[in-house]
């Protein structure tokens, strides 16, 4: 338990780092939006593919584990259209509601993981994304070209395959089913980049955080955070009992069903005309609100 929390707890005090670091200007505001881009393009990748190359795969139950997770995100997803469904006129505003159901944040899901379980941590965590990052985005675009009022002639494919987090997954399991490894000057490289990837990503979640827009809607955030950070996780947590998921695998699904929404949320939207002002608030509310429910979700996970 004290591991569990402690883990956590330095995955929220660098994102607190971030935010205290913007709001007092000690680097100037143009400095996030291309730190950032660093980290999702190269760094992060890197992490992935020199850990994923050498990870021992054998004995996982990988199978259960897609099966909770797409189970979990049409799920979350569908019962956000439902609701669509009963307000016609619940156009962009419903798009963000979507993607702030579905999208985990791929920075807090993995320094969580290896935060409670070390490299076989962020092996589960890779194998999460490798699954849940394609299936989130076709379903987000899909739902922003239909509802949003941007740019509906994007390929759903080219926003998958051009991907980096997936790129760099399926090459580092690619590099590990083949025998082929990583070792030498390579592997040094890619493990050094990696190693900035999730200190500089966790603080520029920080600095991305917008409290003037999450408090205009604070009680609807909460609720709607609410679903995504405790509703949502919980049902996962009983999918993984349905499908025979147990043990760290079982948890690390849970735990990326309860992390809050991907700051690129938000960049789709803007993209494809979805409600940007929602999206902040949802992105800012639910980081908050899952320094809190994070730990209860696994907790509760970990006994059942």
């Amino acid at each position: 338990m004290f591991r569990l929390l402690g883990g956590l707890a330095d995955v929220f005090a660098l994102i607190a780092a971030g935010y205290l670091l913007y709001r007092a200007r000690f680097l100037p505001a143009e400095f996030w939006p291309p730190a950032e881009r660093l980290t999702y393009y190269v760094l992060l990748p890197a992490l992935l593919v020199s850990r994923m190359a050498v990870a021992p795969l054998g004995g996982l139950n990988i199978g259960a584990m897609a099966g909770v997770l797409v189970a979990t995100v049409c799920l979350a997803g569908g019962l956000v259209w439902l609701l669509r469904s009963r307000e016609p006129s619940f156009g962009p505003a419903f798009t963000s509601l979507f993607q702030g159901s579905i999208r985990p944040n791929t920075y807090v899901g993995i320094a969580s993981a290896m935060a409670l379980y070390g490299d076989h941590g962020l092996t589960l965590a890779a194998i999460a994304l490798a699954i849940l990052v394609p299936v989130v985005n076709v379903l987000s675009v899909v739902m922003l070209q239909r509802y949003g009022t941007g740019d509906s002639s994007r390929s759903v494919l080219s926003e998958v395959v051009r991907n980096p987090l997936v790129l760099a997954s399926l090459a580092g399991i690619g590099l590990n089913l083949s025998g082929i490894g990583m070792a030498g000057v390579a592997h040094r490289l890619l493990d050094m980049l990696g190693r900035a990837a999730l200190p500089m990503g966790l603080m520029a979640v920080g600095a991305g955080l917008d409290w003037a827009r999450a408090w205009s809607e604070r009680r609807s955030l909460v609720l709607v955070s609410g679903y995504r950070l405790l509703a949502v996780p919980l049902a996962a947590a009983g999918l993984c009992v349905a499908f025979g998921l147990r043990g760290e695998t079982a948890t690390v699904a849970v735990l990326f069903t309860g992390v809050p929404a991907s700051a690129s949320s938000y960049i789709l939207a803007r993209q494809l005309g979805g409600d940007t002002r929602l999206m902040a608030g949802i992105l800012t509310v639910q980081t908050a609100m899952a320094a809190f429910t994070l730990p209860a979700v696994l907790l509760l996970a970990a006994r059942l």
